[in-house]
C-alpha cells in the first residue's frame, strides 16, 4: 500500500470521525432548541433535526463539486437516501417491526410520499435535463427548490395535532437558548471542516485505487454522512419517540434532494444534475423502491393481515445490499 493511499485513508477516517461526532451534537443541541424555543419535536424532527443531521451531505456535496467531483456529490445524495431506509429497516427489526410501525403516525406517510416524489423528480431531471442554466444554476435545481418548499409546507399543514410520542433527549437545567445556539453553531463549523476533508480524501482514494467516485459516494461517503441520522434515530426509538426517528430519516431524504440544488451554484462546469450517470440512476431507483416499501408499512400501521412486516424489512435490507452491488457493476 502506497504512502499516498495510507495518508488519504487516514485523512478520510479522521474527517469521518469529526463528521459523525459533530453531526450527533448538531442533533442533540437542535433538540434542545426545540424544547427551549417551544417549536415541538415532531416538526423539528422533520426540519431542524433532519437538516442538522443532513448538514454533512450538504458540506460534502459543496466540497465535492468545488474540487470537480460531481459524480461523488450526486452519488452521496442517492446513496444517503438508500442508507436512511436501510437504517429504518434495521431499527424496526431490532426493536420489533410490528411494535415499531404501530406507533408511527399515519401522517408520516405524507412526509414519506414527499421524499419519494422529490427523489423521483431529481432522477427525472437528471435523465431529461436540457442543460439550461440561469446564473450558473440549472433549471432543474430551481424546480427542486420549489418542490421541497411546497412539500414541507404540505407536511406542516398535515402534521398531527397531538403532542409527540415522547422525547429522545432531556435538556439540562443549565442549558439556555443562547448556549444551545452557540453549541449548535460550533458543531456546524466542525461539520463544515470535516466534510471538506472527507470529500477531498475520498476523491483522492478514488484516484489512487481506480475505484469510481460514484461507487465510493454511494457506499463509503453515504454511510459516513448518514451516521448522525442513524444515531439520532436509535436514540429516539429507545426513548419511545418513534415519530421523531421516522421524521428524521424521511425528512433527511427530502433535504438531501434539496442539497443537489444548493450545491449546483458551486459547480461551474454546468448544471450538476446533468452529470448523472448509470450508477446514479441505479442508486436513485433503489432509494425510491426502499422508501416506497417502508411507506407501505407506515400506511398499514404494521397490520400483518395485509403485509408481513418482518419479511418486508428483511427485503429492504437485502435490496439495499443488492443496490450496492448494482452500483459497483455500473461504476
Amino acid at each position: 500500500m502506497s504512502g499516498d493511499l495510507i495518508q488519504a485513508i487516514l485523512l478520510f477516517l479522521g474527517s469521518a470521525v469529526l463528521v459523525i461526532f459533530s453531526g450527533v451534537y448538531l442533533a442533540r443541541y437542535g433538540d434542545a432548541l426545540a424544547d427551549l424555543t417551544g417549536w415541538g419535536r415532531l416538526w423539528v424532527g422533520t426540519i431542524l433535526v433532519a437538516v442538522a443531521t443532513s448538514l454533512p451531505e450538504l458540506m460534502v456535496n459543496i466540497s465535492a463539486v468545488r474540487i470537480g467531483a460531481p459524480e461523488l456529490a450526486i452519488a452521496n445524495i442517492f446513496g444517503a437516501n438508500m442508507v436512511n431506509m436501510f437504517t429504518l429497516a434495521m431499527v424496526a427489526l431490532v426493536f420489533g417491526s410490528q411494535w415499531f410501525f404501530s406507533r408511527v403516525a399515519a401522517e408520516q406517510g405524507i412526509l414519506a410520499a414527499v421524499a419519494i416524489i422529490l427523489t423521483g423528480t431529481a432522477l427525472l431531471l437528471g435523465l431529461f435535463s436540457p442543460g439550461v442554466a440561469l446564473l450558473n444554476v440549472g433549471l432543474g435545481s430551481f424546480l427542486l427548490l420549489v418542490a421541497y418548499v411546497g412539500g414541507m409546507r404540505l407536511v406542516y399543514l398535515c402534521r398531527p395535532t397531538e403532542p409527540p410520542n415522547g422525547a429522545y433527549a432531556s435538556v439540562p437545567e443549565q442549558m439556555s437558548v443562547g448556549r444551545a445556539w452557540t453549541l449548535f453553531g460550533l458543531a456546524s463549523v466542525a461539520v463544515v471542516v470535516g466534510a471538506f476533508f472527507l470529500a477531498s480524501s475520498t476523491d483522492r482514494i478514488a484516484e489512487i485505487t481506480g475505484l469510481s467516485g460514484s461507487f465510493l459516494g454511494v457506499v463509503l461517503v453515504a454511510l459516513v454522512t448518514t451516521m448522525p441520522e442513524a444515531t439520532v434515530t436509535v436514540a429516539a426509538i429507545r426513548a419511545g419517540a418513534v415519530d421523531l426517528g421516522v421524521g428524521n430519516l424521511y425528512g433527511s431524504c427530502c433535504f438531501n434532494v434539496l442539497v443537489l440544488a444548493l450545491a449546483d451554484p458551486f459547480y461551474t462546469a454546468g448544471p450538476l444534475l446533468y452529470t448523472m450517470d448509470g450508477a446514479h440512476v441505479a442508486a436513485a431507483l433503489v432509494a425510491i423502491l426502499l422508501m416506497t416499501m417502508v411507506l407501505g408499512q407506515v400506511l398499514l400501521q404494521g397490520q400483518r393481515r395485509w403485509a408481513p412486516v418482518v419479511p418486508t424489512m428483511v427485503a429492504v435490507v437485502l435490496i439495499y445490499l443488492g443496490g450496492i452491488y448494482a452500483v459497483f457493476q455500473l461504476s
